[in-house]
């Protein structure tokens, strides 16, 4: 009674279907495109340097490890390091867990 009847109206026909749908994928892939530009790469850059640094390592280098630890590696083998933290005290730790390189004389 209060509720009017609707009637479906007969539309156009959609002569560009196609153009509409790819309009419509354009603000998808421009997200894509500048998520990777913002996030992507900039994070496989940061992984690159971190694998150089990680292999460039040498005996007698300062560095931080992720612990936060200072010390001087003082034995390497192929996955692990032996990082002296003081006098005596040596600390066995991964490759990948260094995260800095400290310039020389840092570490006394």
């Amino acid at each position: 009674m209060f509720i009017s009847s609707a009637y479906a109206q007969s539309a156009p026909a959609a002569a560009g279907g196609a153009e509409s749908t790819l309009l419509s994928l354009l603000p998808l892939v421009l997200m894509f495109v500048v998520l990777y530009f913002i996030m992507i790469r900039p994070q496989m850059k940061r992984q690159k340097e971190h694998k150089a640094m990680i292999e460039a390592l040498a005996k007698g280098d300062e560095v931080v490890v992720a612990g936060g630890l200072v010390g001087r590696v003082s034995r390497m083998g192929d996955s692990i390091l032996h990082v002296e933290v003081a006098q005596g005290v040596e600390i066995q730790v991964q490759r990948p867990s260094v995260l800095q390189v400290l310039p020389k004389g840092t570490f006394k």
